[in-house]
């Protein structure tokens, strides 16, 4: 059997687990490290609960018409790029503190990751455990923070407006503003994994198992 063929022999036998065992591998591995991926959540939770409130509450801002006055009334120049910018900056920290925990998440799992690429795991499925875990918490970080951002919103509305709120509000774009937040916090999460998920797909088997936790 020539080298070419003996190749293409180990790459058939390397093991392709289905997606739904990665997807038990993460979450399994989340309730295992449930409290550092609560405080990996929280993070996720509080950018977009500021998002989702700034872009209702502009809504509000926008199209609710106060008693006192004859036509809407808008935000000025300065506030929408002092908004843009302090939401800007609060994603951005959401991003550095996924990939930072997520990082420390692949340093203590050097083992495991070097377990099963020697079992045959491809890079790939490696790769797509870590992006599937950060989903997962995007999803559920996100879920919460826009919830929490559009209470508040709603919240603030009332005191400023009273019971003109409810008429006058543009229901419409206020849970598109929240839909919006959602899919924002999960590409997101995965965006700040894809660097760790690589980092940990392109670990030599060989250098994990001989790391020392």
């Amino acid at each position: 059997m020539t080298s070419d063929a003996m190749t293409r022999a180990g790459i058939q036998r390397q093991i392709k687990l289905p997606n739904s065992e990665a997807v038990k591998i993460a979450v399994r591995s989340i309730k295992i490290r449930f409290w550092r991926s609560l405080i990996t959540t929280a993070g996720i939770v509080l950018a977009i609960a500021f998002l989702t409130y700034v872009m209702v509450s502009g809504a509000i801002q926008t199209f609710v018409i106060p008693e006192d006055a004859i036509e809407p009334v808008g935000l000025t120049a300065q506030q929408q790029a002092t908004r843009i910018w302090l939401i800007a900056i609060s994603l951005l920290v959401c991003v550095v503190g996924i990939s930072n925990a997520m990082l420390m998440s692949v340093t203590e799992r050097y083992r495991e990751i070097g377990t099963m690429k020697c079992l045959g795991a491809l890079d790939w499925f490696v790769v797509k455990l870590f992006l599937i875990e950060a989903a997962f918490q995007g999803l559920i970080g996100s879920a919460v923070g826009a919830l929490t951002g559009f209470i508040a919103a709603i919240l603030v509305g009332l005191t400023a407006h009273g019971l003109l709120l409810f008429p006058s509000m543009p229901w419409g774009r206020a849970f598109s503003h929240v839909l919006i937040a959602l899919v924002v916090g999960c590409l997101l999460a995965v965006v700040g994994a894809v660097y760790p998920a690589r980092r940990a797909g392109k670990m030599p088997p060989a250098d994990a198992m001989r790391t020392e936790i």
